[in-house]
């Protein structure tokens, strides 16, 4: 095989040059990320730092001035017409007086394999039910989705993603205002889709959290600050960049190591920080 074809087939998502403005005013300047495919990877930075426009630009979702992307080596288009991807809102997105049930909400994810017009077969009821019983949700499936709690819906949601059986899987805010124990549940979902082999990108707004959760972070502040393992990422260096004196922070010892040259070098991990 050519080595080209053999990169592109170990990337999850490769991203270059890409810039995006609103106005004409950049919010996104000059993105390079290459995402190994079964990473589970945190998108991390302050408020307007542009962590979910980079994640619906890269679905195609909101227009861009330069750059390129793909997935799985396919144009996001192709990837998410074939069921590649799978892309979970923020749940203030959504219209939650629609009158639907949870079921039906989790059979979308299946439509993909259906085609709009064809009827569920017993092997999609089945998946369907599944993934319900993964979010905790399976006795709930004949009620209105808007009559659950704020974490219920959340679950509804992740559970639509996994009845679609993606590659790559694409989160905004997943954790906020959710209760505590849906968010375990869902940590153990997306630790275990990248256990398997899939891949999970997060937006996620709370640093404390990060090293627990994930294993690579991206911290950007409209522009790439860094991108690697999280525990490299996540340094009093990257971070003053990112948020300015917003975070007091306690480096250990400096450690130094090889490895990918598109992730940066360690300069320490947080043992102690909080938001001033």
């Amino acid at each position: 095989m050519n080595s080209k074809k053999q990169i592109a087939s170990s990337l999850a998502l490769s991203v270059k040059k890409l810039t995006v403005a609103y106005h004409d005013t950049p919010v996104l300047w000059s993105i390079d990320v290459d995402v190994p495919a079964g990473s589970l990877l945190a998108i991390i930075g302050p408020n307007g730092a542009g962590k979910t426009t980079f994640m619906k630009s890269i679905l195609g979702l909101l227009p861009t001035l330069a750059g390129s992307v793909s997935f799985l080596g396919l144009s996001a288009a192709h990837a998410a017409k074939s069921g590649a991807i799978a892309y979970v809102p923020q749940r203030m997105s959504v219209d939650w007086d629609f009158p639907i049930s949870v079921e039906e909400v989790v059979m979308m994810g299946r439509y993909g394999s259906l085609g709009w017009f064809a009827r569920p077969k017993q092997h999609d009821k089945e998946i369907v039910i599944d993934a319900l019983r993964q979010v905790n949700l399976e006795a709930l499936a004949q009620k209105p989705i808007g009559s659950l709690s704020g974490g219920q819906q959340q679950r509804v949601f992740f559970a639509r993603a996994l009845a679609q059986q993606a590659e790559v899987y694409l989160l905004d805010e997943p954790f906020a205002n959710i209760d505590a124990a849906t968010e375990q549940i869902l940590v153990y979902i997306l630790q275990q889709l990248a256990a398997s082999g899939k891949t999970v990108l997060v937006v996620h707004h709370d640093l404390h959290t990060v090293r627990t959760y994930f294993k690579t972070a991206l911290l950007l502040k409209n522009r790439k600050i860094a991108y690697g393992p999280v525990e490299q990422v996540v340094t009093s260096v990257y971070l003053d960049q990112a948020y300015g004196n917003r975070y007091y922070y306690t480096p250990p010892a400096i450690s130094h190591s090889g490895g990918d040259p598109d992730y940066i070098s360690p300069a320490g991990k947080v043992s102690s920080w909080g938001e001033l």
